[in-house]
């Protein structure tokens, strides 16, 4: 199963600040963990939502709103494609992930045989 684990922006996220070196490397090593496991299919910070912008779609018509975007808590700064052979898998990795302030909101993804034919 793939799961989707999403980071949730912060203040500091949107502002344009990198994590610390030290965080950087604690990161680095966890995810050469997640390699090794097998389990990482990509990883990657986001940019600011101010270097972003959104598209809706209304009655089949869109529009462009440029960022930022006032709402940091919906935001998401970086994200992780993983697999694993359940949520509770998925769970415990994540458990061991080094942050410190952060939120991480995991999902998993639809694969094709989820889609009935037809």
């Amino acid at each position: 199963m793939r799961f989707i684990v999403m980071v949730k922006a912060t203040a500091a996220s949107e502002a344009g600040i990198l994590p610390s070196p030290e965080m950087l490397a604690k990161m680095g090593a966890f995810n050469e963990q997640l390699a090794k496991a097998g389990a990482l299919l990509a990883a990657d910070g986001l940019q600011p939502s101010s270097k972003g912008a959104r598209i809706k779609f209304t009655a089949g018509k869109p529009s462009v709103t440029d960022g930022p975007f006032a709402e940091t808590k919906e935001l998401i700064a970086g994200f992780w494609m993983l697999q694993f052979r359940s949520k509770q898998e998925a769970i415990e990795w994540l458990l061991r992930c080094p942050f410190t302030e952060e939120e991480v909101e995991i999902r998993q993804v639809y694969e094709p045989e989820d889609f009935a034919p037809g």
